[in-house]
């Protein structure tokens, strides 16, 4: 883990209000995997850091992905280039690529694109065959970047790919890793117990300490997601428990 004084560095929009930022953290990105995250702050800022799924780590930059959904995140999109970000990372547990899988279905629903580069990453490295199935509710909310061997597209009004949800839209593979709204990693859990995902749920010291990022588990109890998660096997969450409307990958 390493606290760096990071530059943002570049700033591009990859769908409707949905932006991927770069900073330069050289230690960062040479340690992250993919479904970790990055605990950032600012000045002037929120009180608390913000978390944020590790998008891409190319080189010396990471980037993570975002849409300005609360002041917070309004702040960080308004900084520029040189602007200085004080970054905390990497953080998490990550997906587990290592099973000996041959191949791969990575499921995202709107921001759950965040871990997902990383993950195509580390599975083609690992010589999967990677298929990212991507949805959203209209054409313009899907990420226009993509990775993998195959990509399918899922939107609500059909207006591009598949009429359908992600989850429905999303062939069998030996292994699924899935991000996104709560109410889809519950649907991914029903129809793949032993799927890894990356729940959503609020987040203040991101190291364990101040308890706030409680996971609800089906064998009871709590974990915390900033320490034992943000991966989990889809089984063990209990999701009604969790809200669904959060987004582990985009903090207000």
């Amino acid at each position: 883990m390493f606290l760096l004084d990071a530059p943002l560095t570049g700033r591009r929009q990859v769908a409707r209000g949905m932006f991927v930022l770069s900073l330069r953290a050289p230690e960062i990105a040479a340690t992250v995997r993919a479904g970790q995250f990055v605990n950032l702050g600012w000045t002037p800022g929120p009180l608390l850091r913000r978390p944020f799924s590790v998008y891409r780590a190319e080189g010396e930059d990471i980037e993570i992905v975002l849409k300005a959904v609360g002041s917070g995140t309004e702040q960080l999109l308004a900084m520029g280039v040189g602007d200085r970000v004080s970054s905390l990372g990497p953080l998490g547990h990550g997906f587990d690529i290592s099973d000996g899988a041959r191949s791969v279905v990575l499921i995202s629903g709107g921001l759950g694109v965040a871990p997902m580069p990383l993950a195509a990453r580390d599975a083609a490295s690992a010589g999967l065959r990677v298929t990212w199935v991507h949805g959203a509710r209209t054409a313009a909310e899907l990420c226009a970047e993509t990775a993998g061997d195959e990509v399918v597209w899922a939107t609500d009004d059909g207006s591009q790919g598949v009429r359908a949800t992600a989850v429905v839209a999303a062939p069998d593979a030996d292994l699924v890793l899935a991000c996104g709204p709560n109410r889809m990693l519950a649907a991914v859990a029903e129809r793949w117990p032993d799927a890894q995902v990356a729940v959503e749920t609020y987040m203040g010291c991101g190291t364990g300490v101040c308890l706030g990022c409680a996971v609800p588990l089906r064998r009871g109890g709590y974990d915390r997601a900033c320490k034992e998660g943000p991966v989990y096997r889809a089984s063990e969450v209990d999701w009604s428990a969790l809200p669904s409307h959060l987004h582990y990958a985009v903090s207000a």
